[in-house]
């Protein structure tokens, strides 16, 4: 019976999520709700980027839905104590709707990043005072259990960071989607084997609601009008639903999963190549004066491209390393230490980057856009020219038209 929920709410998902992106598309175009050109982004084409609506009402409708048909109609025991978990997965809810309203207005008019950094560790914060925060590191640097004075904060910095992991890897067609329905995939599989019925539902409703999307994102034919991009509002509520998974299976709670030793490695294993491109990429930016959260095109994509690959191939690749180290981290953890599995990986991750810049340093090549032309030096140079300008243009319009956030 567990199963047949839980299939039912990944096909539901999937049609849900078929039915409404072509609506949103439809409106988009008619609305002209498209993603800026410029320098620095890859598509020269004008494209819808409000895709990302569609998520968060899918996995809450379905989540409500499957709750109430679990408790009025079918009446049989989930195995897990339901409402021990009941409380994270309404904060769940509550994050994923602020997140949901902030991304739509980023989308439309724009959001400083103040603001949505005020937003995130807000709804960050749900997870630890519903009682999900990571209590156990599982020997990692010889540390077991943590105190919640220290771990309800790096909870809370974790869920941050994965979300904006997670947005700012949404740089190439099907990567973000990709990867976050690679992970959910694999924690759904790792939920359904430890019988945590309802994080298992969540995960394969998201698998289920990134399909269509993957179609649209990377097969759709922009002279069709059937192509579209997610938004801040899709990748940020993909990269908190990611969060709560994650924590969820690290976190030593017996009402969620049984205890196992490698927990904490194989949670986050889907998550090594977005958040360890994040960090250097900020670290880069620290080291050479620029703003850190200011975009940039130093995301191991954009060496990819710089490398000749084509877009669909830098994204298989990215993704087939995100598969490779979730995989070998799940067998590893079996065999060897936590701290032996995250030193293979960190060692791992810094051999793919000499060799990649390596290769890049001898084999460099223009950057291609979708169209077939070269991105030259020249244009590269006048990035952050154009973006400025544009700022100044969007701050101007805000100014008259849009007094704040809350004026909107």
């Amino acid at each position: 019976m567990y199963i047949v929920l839980v299939s039912c709410c990944f096909v539901i998902a999937v049609l849900l999520s078929r039915g409404m992106l072509p609506v949103i598309m439809l409106v988009t175009y008619k609305k002209r709700l498209f993603d800026p050109i410029n320098a620095r982004k890859i598509h020269q084409h004008i494209i819808p980027r409000l895709g990302g609506v569609a998520f968060a009402p899918i996995q809450c409708f379905l989540v409500v839905v499957s709750l109430a048909f679990v408790i009025k109609v079918a009446n049989f025991d989930m195995q897990v104590e339901s409402w021990a978990i009941l409380p994270s997965f309404m904060m769940l809810l509550c994050g994923l709707g602020m997140l949901f309203m902030v991304g739509i207005v980023d989308d439309l008019v724009g959001v400083s990043y103040k603001w949505k950094f005020v937003i995130q560790i807000l709804v960050a914060s749900f997870f630890p005072f519903s009682g999900l925060w990571i209590n156990d590191l599982y020997g990692v640097g010889l540390i077991v259990s943590l105190p919640a004075w220290i771990g309800m904060p790096l909870t809370v910095f974790v869920v941050v960071l994965i979300i904006n992991a997670i947005n700012l890897i949404d740089g190439l067609d099907g990567l973000c989607s990709g990867v976050v329905t690679t992970g959910c995939l694999i924690l759904g599989v790792l939920f359904v084997y430890y019988h945590a019925w309802w994080h298992a539902l969540f995960a394969f409703i998201t698998v289920g609601m990134l399909i269509p999307f993957f179609y649209f994102n990377v097969f759709g034919a922009t002279s069709r009008r059937r192509r579209i991009f997610m938004g801040d509002t899709g990748s940020m509520t993909l990269g908190y639903s990611m969060a709560f998974l994650a924590i969820s299976f690290t976190m030593n709670n017996a009402h969620i999963k049984p205890f196992s030793e490698g927990a904490i490695v194989v949670a986050f294993s889907s998550l090594i190549i977005p958040v360890m491109d994040v960090a250097r990429v900020m670290f880069v930016r620290w080291r050479i004066g620029k703003p850190v959260f200011k975009p940039d095109r130093n995301h191991l994509h954009h060496k990819f491209l710089r490398m000749g690959m084509s877009h669909r191939t830098a994204m298989l690749a990215l993704l087939g390393l995100v598969l490779f180290f979730s995989l070998f981290n799940i067998v590893m953890v079996g065999l060897i230490s936590n701290n032996i599995v995250i030193l293979c990986d960190a060692g791992l991750w810094l051999g793919i980057h000499y060799l990649f810049d390596k290769i890049e340093q001898r084999y460099v090549q223009p950057l291609t856009l979708p169209t077939g032309e070269h991105l030259n030096t020249d244009s590269i140079m006048h990035v952050e020219e154009e973006e400025r300008n544009e700022e100044k243009k969007k701050s101007d319009l805000k100014t008259k038209h849009h007094p704040g956030l809350w004026g909107i």
